[in-house]
């Protein structure tokens, strides 16, 4: 179970450090994610692997627990943060993500999923899922409100994002 740790760390050191597993840095304080379980890590190497395949099609790449500077002093780290083919390869992200997705893992407490799905906002993302890996649930939170749908989409495109195509 993850717990919010009493660290405080300067951005600069944050960057410069790797935490195993990575964590947030918000307003100089270390907190750490759920990650590690089996249904999360499968149903991440699920969504990478279908934007992936569809590299050609969308020319987005997916990029797992990629670091994203929400504010200066602000990170996040989201499970999937999909970018343009053509975006800036920096260590940090510091544009914002063209989708950010986000898996459940059983220990996740709705206040901290609303302030972290706030920060993405905040930051400019635009397209902003949720999805719950073992109910095999997704929900578009992009405008702030959790929206269940059975198929997540870029309003106006041909990206998608359906759970039931995935090899689960």
């Amino acid at each position: 179970m993850a717990t919010a740790t009493r660290v405080r760390i300067t951005p600069q050191d944050y960057l410069s450090s790797v935490p195993r597993p990575d964590c947030d840095l918000l307003n100089g304080e270390l907190q750490e994610r759920n990650v590690g379980e089996f249904e999360h890590a499968f149903m991440q190497a699920c969504v990478s692997s279908w934007f992936l395949q569809h590299l050609a099609a969308w020319s987005l790449i997916p990029l797992s627990e990629m670091r994203t500077q929400i504010a200066p002093d602000r990170y996040r780290v989201a499970d999937v943060a999909v970018v343009s083919k053509d975006a800036v390869r920096e260590p940090v992200l510091k544009a914002p993500p063209f989708i950010v997705i986000e898996i459940l893992s059983p220990e996740d407490r709705v206040g901290r999923y609303r302030e972290r799905l706030e920060d993405y906002r905040k930051m400019g993302v635009r397209n902003i899922w949720v999805v719950d890996p073992v109910l095999r649930e997704c929900w578009d939170c992009s405008s702030g409100a959790w929206i269940p749908t059975e198929r997540l989409e870029v309003s106006g495109t041909a990206i998608y994002l359906d759970l039931s195509e995935l090899p689960l």
